[in-house]
Formats: structure tokens, sequence, C-alpha cells
């Protein structure tokens, strides 16, 4: 995989609608060709309005590769593509400054990107803030310098604005004072306790800066009614820990000792497809309340994601709800039986994984993908993908002096790969092309053509934003990494 420096455009600012997409590839601003006349028409979809070239120019706009080769990562594909305008699907990747961890999220906003911007360039920092050991704690606070920056080294650029990065400044620090008068330095730190108070702190800082400028900065007060769903990746040696909040997924991908490809789900969604998930809240709320909580399968008959950053009218208290934003939005804003909030947590299930030399990749995404695509298909994909990308490059001996029927098992492997030669090096283009054209006959252009030409008012009913990162792990790491 070649080094190659991720996308800005994989940020907020320079998401690109199709619309427009398809119009630079009209102007000639970006490598297209025609589609040959004897171009074979599909029945299903009618005749291609994109040529093969215009489709893969289209699909990677914003992918982005890096190798990594640090601990037990070795590399990370990442791409999105987007449906609605502008999109309001965010990713973000980084490495913790003070500790040995990587971080991995993918946020999916709804009612607006606002939230999904503002969490995704601010999550990192609280994680990074509460994983830190007392002593370096107490030094960044007595330092009395800026702490954004200085936590996280990001592969995705930082757009907040200067008002909302001089807000985050401050909570950052306050935070940090907190952590550092309840801890102490016997403190007993568990990573899933950490992961779930970053979570949670976010979203009441969140929800306090909005009350605090409320009356004087219209603009900060729209967050309120906006909303995103997070799954955020940690991944530290061996350990591999998770957080979900909302509707995002994240699965691995194991090879078996068969040679086979595992899928094995990490976390779950919350919506009304997990029944763990409503019951709980249900539970929360008074049994008179029990056909009110959740209808049509929505939170309150309106909300799809059990869990999620924002969205505080369902979560701040009535009087609240009066005073700030019914003025503003109008009596719509407000729910309906809304008689016991909150309704809604950002509170993350966690979960931990020991990786061991069979996981091989891990993929995280917006619930757009899981819409298209099953868990076990997502890692056939990337597996046949990992395996036919191999062809793509020079072969290199693992080692010197090797009999003659090693070298043969590995051409012969090459062999194999030659059929699953990929279209894409990156193997989440490769799973959004899959996720969008493939038919039981494999990938149709036809009808990749067609999802990727459908008109700005049409496109939101067919299919969702899509966001894709796919981590690989470094195998001859977590081979000789010792078991816990």
């Amino acid at each position: 995989m070649a080094p190659c420096v991720l996308r800005s455009c994989i940020g907020v600012s320079q998401a690109i609608s199709w619309s427009k997409a398809v119009l630079l590839l009209k102007r000639g601003n970006m490598t297209a060709c025609r589609s040959p006349p004897n171009f074979r028409k599909c029945h299903s979809y009618g005749v291609p309005k994109l040529s093969p070239q215009e489709v893969s120019s289209i699909l990677r706009i914003n992918e982005g590769s890096y190798e990594i080769s640090t601990s037990s990562i070795r590399a990370f594909d990442a791409n999105q593509l987007p449906s609605n305008i502008p999109i309001e699907d965010r990713i973000s990747v980084a490495r913790c400054r003070y500790t040995t961890g990587m971080l991995f999220g993918v946020f999916d906003g709804h009612g607006g990107p606002d939230v999904a911007d503002v969490i995704s360039q601010r999550l990192f920092d609280y994680i990074a803030l509460t994983l830190l050991p007392f002593s370096i704690l107490r030094e960044l606070i007595e330092s009395n310098t800026d702490l954004c920056g200085r936590l996280t080294e990001t592969y995705t650029d930082i757009t907040l604005s200067p008002k909302l990065l001089h807000i985050h400044n401050n909570s950052l620090r306050k935070y940090a004072i907190e952590l550092l008068e309840s801890q102490g330095e016997m403190y007993d730190f568990q990573m899933q306790q950490a992961l779930s108070q970053a979570f949670l702190k976010l979203d009441s800082d969140l929800s306090q800066e909005i009350i605090e400028v409320a009356h004087s900065d219209l603009e900060i007060l729209p967050l309120a009614i906006m909303g995103a769903c997070a799954c955020v990746a940690h991944v530290d040696g061996s350990h591999l820990h998770l957080a979900t909040s909302g509707d995002c997924r994240a699965v691995l991908g194991i090879l078996s000792d068969a040679n086979k490809w595992v899928c094995r789900p990490v976390g779950y969604e919350h919506n009304t497809d997990n029944v763990d998930e409503m019951r709980r809240v249900l539970s929360e709320h008074p049994k008179s309340e029990v056909n009110t909580v959740i209808k049509n399968e929505r939170l309150l008959g309106q909300l799809a994601p059990l869990r999620a950053f924002g969205d505080y009218p369902y979560k701040w208290k009535t009087s609240l709800l009066k005073k700030l934003l019914l003025p503003v939005f109008g009596a719509g804003i407000m729910p309906p039986n809304y008689y016991t909030p909150p309704y809604l947590t950002a509170r993350p299930e966690v979960f931990h994984h020991h990786l061991t030399a069979r996981d091989r990749f891990l993929v995280l995404a917006t619930d757009g993908l899981w819409e298209q695509m099953l868990p076990h298909k997502v890692v056939k994909f990337v597996g046949e993908h990992t395996t036919g990308k191999q062809t793509l490059d020079l072969l290199k001996l693992p080692r010197k002096h090797m009999r003659m029927e090693q070298i043969n098992e590995i051409l012969m492997q090459r062999q194999i790969g030659l059929s699953k030669k990929p279209t894409d090096t990156n193997a989440s283009t490769h799973l959004i092309r899959n996720a969008l054209g493939r038919t039981e006959y494999g990938v149709e252009h036809s009808r990749l053509s067609a999802m990727l030409t459908l008109p700005d008012d049409m496109v939101r009913n067919f299919r969702d934003d899509i966001s894709v990162i796919v981590v690989y792990f470094d195998t001859d790491y977590l081979r000789h990494s010792p078991a816990e």
C-alpha cells in the first residue's frame, strides 16, 4: 500500500455533492472518457449515464490511505460517499500523544451535519485527556497552555471555527481540572469506564455550552436540535476497545485455521432492532408510557437511534425546552408524550477484544453501509480485496534462503489472488462499489451508474451517506505479543 495523505475532504468543509461531482466530470475537470458505443445495456437500470472511468473517479473523490506501521496497526483505508447535501457523516483518525493508543471514529449526523462535525473534532481530545496518567495530567494543567492540539496527532483536519475552538479549549481545561481533583495518584483506571466518561462528558459540556450562549448566539443554538451517532475504536497493542452510541457499527475480519474469512461483529446497533436496547429504554420510564416511549419503531415516534450525542429536545427538561427552543423553532420542536425526560443518552456500550494473529482487519462504518450490505459480506469483500491486492505488488520473498516448495506455495497463492484482482486499491472504496453496484452476477456497472446519478431530491430515498474505515493489523506484531 503506497502511503498518501488522507484527504481533508473527509472532513466537513470539502464534502462534494454528487451533482457537483458529475458536473466536474462533464466539464473535464477530472479524468473521464465516454462510454464505448457497444457498452452492454441493462434492462433494470437503462443505458449507463457514466462510463466506468467516470464512476471510479466519483467513488474515489474522498478516499485516502495511510501507512502507520506502529504497534499492532499496519495501515488504514478510508472513504466517504455523500447522499445528503452537505454530507452529514464524519471520519476521524488520531494518535494519542501521551499514551500509545490509536483512535478511529465514524460519526453519523442527523438533522444536519453540525453536531457530527463538532463531536468528530472534539471527542478524541476528551478520550485522550481521560486516558492520561495523573502525573502528565497535572503537568499539562500547570503549563497553562491550550490543550487542543497537544493531546492528539490527527490524520484529518481540525476545522472548528475560532469561536468553537475557544469554547472547546475552555471546556477541556475545566474537564482536566475535574479529572485531577477526582482521580488522585492511586486512581484505579478502567478503560471501559474512561471511554464512557469521555462520551458523556462531551455531550454534557456541549449541552451546557449551548445553554450558556443561547440568548446571545443564535449561530450555536441550532446545535441543540441536531444529533450524531458515534462508533470509536481505541487500539493499543493487542487491546481493541470499541465504544458505540447509536447505529454505526464495526466488524472484525478473522482468518480461520482453514483459511476462511470469519466475521465477528463488535458491538450492537442502538435502535429498535436491538431488543435489549428497547428493554433498557422502556425500563427507564413509568409503565404508563410503555406505548409512547417507542412508537412506530422510533423514540417518541420520531428518532430512529436510541442513543446519540446532541438531540437535546429528547434530553432537556420541559421547562428548558420551552424557554430556549420553543420561541426560536416553534411548537413542533416539542416531542409528543414528553413526560419523563431524558429519553436519550450518549452513553456508549464499550466492548473489549484481545487481538490475535488471526485478526486481520477492523471495519468501522456508518449505517449507510450496513443498510446495503450484511456484516459477513463486508468481511468477505475486504478479505478477498486483501488477497487480490497482493497481486498488484511486485513479488517480494518474505525471507532469504527459502526452499523451492515454499516459493511455489507463495506463487500459487498469488495465482489464486489474480482471480480476485480488485478494481480499487482502497478497500473502503471497494466496499462502497460493491454495496451500491453488486447484483447476483457481480458488480453491475449500470446499477452503479444509476445510483451515482440519482437526482438530489431522490437520492436519499435509495441510499444514505456512507463512511468507511478499514484498519489493517500487523500480523507479525500480534503473533509475538504476549497473551493477556
